[in-house]
């Protein structure tokens, strides 16, 4: 008989009410974890989307680099001329008058600094004997110390002659079809058509820019175009905002150098000055690029004392322009921590060359412009913001 009993189960034990709340606990319990799951599902599969779609627009970016950057260099220089087709509007000038009109300022301007600095270059290269003769100066002497060493050197550890071979002498040729000539023209080309279309793409924007801007925002969903009429409002203060910060420190920075590359007697002060305090404007590498010009005007003139002072000079007004100037004409509408910064300048620069060093910090600020206004992006934009 005891061998026969029958143990009873837990649900057994329970009243009807009581297995059912258990029952409706377990099912609630697993449709949370399914949802977990789900949620961790689509997380993972947006995580990779972004990715993916990260190295696409690279990707395009990097094979369409000419576009990209004739394209980029026409919203700038868009920016920059926006103010003065606003002063003709106020005077009753049609719109696309007032376009053409900057534009031909435009074209007037870029004429008349080549013409002045291919006088300047043409000026330089008739002096070029007598600052080659100081170059050759400069690494004759460098060139006994470095001897000097080498011979102190095989002095102190003598080699072994016997083992020695002589180098098997190689010759390279260029493939069919290609040339360094074939080449150049090819890049002489692109530059050229990008040239020709560059002042069409400006007229064009500013012509039409209102059109342009009430069409952007009209490809959005009603509810998203007040978002992204603001968004748009912003991104063009930012710009303007950018341009005339870096012109106003650029010009700081050129006055400057030119007072005290003037002082010191560098041939050409002023047109180094120029070269000088525009490349400073460059963030980081600035500092190294604008001490380039001077050095090598005053190569074979300049002594110890003298490189020092440049390379003061250099140094502390770009310090200050970055420490100074930058914050309070820049820092309220271009808020980019120092790592985004950089990690740009290297991202860019290494798609679009020197350009994307001169576009890197721009587009980074739209692009945090955009982030700050998207609802899931905002962490992104946090992230990028100081």
């Amino acid at each position: 008989m005891a061998a026969n009993r029958i143990i009873p189960r837990q649900s057994e034990q329970l009243s009807p009410r009581e297995a059912e709340t258990h029952l409706n606990a377990n099912s609630v319990a697993k449709s949370e974890k399914r949802e977990q799951q789900q949620h961790t599902a689509i997380r993972a599969g947006s995580t990779a989307l972004v990715i993916l779609a990260g190295v696409a627009v690279l990707t395009v970016c990097y094979l369409a680099k000419l576009v990209l950057v004739t394209l980029m260099v026409s919203i700038v220089l868009a920016f920059v001329l926006e103010p003065i087709v606003r002063v003709l509007e106020r005077i009753r000038l049609p719109r696309s008058v007032g376009a053409l009109v900057a534009v031909f300022l435009l074209v007037g301007a870029c004429y008349g600094a080549s013409y002045f600095f291919y006088n300047r270059a043409v000026s330089f290269v008739h002096d070029l004997p007598k600052y080659s003769q100081k170059i050759k100066g400069v690494t004759s002497r460098v060139k006994q110390q470095t001897d000097q060493i080498q011979k102190t050197t095989q002095n102190v550890m003598p080699q072994d002659n016997s083992k020695e071979k002589k180098p098997m002498p190689v010759t390279v040729e260029n493939g069919p079809g290609s040339s360094p000539l074939t080449e150049n023209l090819g890049a002489v080309t692109e530059v050229l058509v990008t040239l020709i279309f560059i002042p069409f793409l400006v007229y064009f924007m500013l012509s039409w820019q209102e059109h342009a801007r009430t069409k952007t925002v009209q490809l959005f969903r009603p509810e998203h175009r007040s978002t992204a009429y603001v968004t748009l409002g912003q991104i063009s203060l930012m710009m303007r905002s950018f341009l005339a910060g870096n012109l106003i420190i650029a010009i700081f920075l050129s006055v400057g150098s030119m007072i005290v590359f003037g002082l010191m007697g560098l041939p050409y002060f002023y047109f180094l000055g120029i070269i000088s305090g525009f490349l400073s404007v460059v963030p980081y590498l600035g500092v190294v690029l604008a001490m380039v010009p001077p050095l090598a005007a005053g190569m074979g003139d300049l002594d110890g004392k003298g490189v020092l002072i440049i390379v003061v000079t250099v140094t502390g007004l770009h310090m200050f322009a970055m420490n100074v100037l930058y914050p309070k004409i820049l820092g309220k509408r271009l808020q980019l921590n120092p790592l985004v910064v950089t990690i740009s300048l290297l991202l860019w620069g290494w798609i679009w060359g020197a350009l994307g060093l001169i576009l890197a910090v721009p587009i980074m600020g739209i692009l945090k412009i955009i982030c700050d206004h998207v609802a899931s992006l905002r962490p992104i934009g946090a992230w990028m913001g100081e």
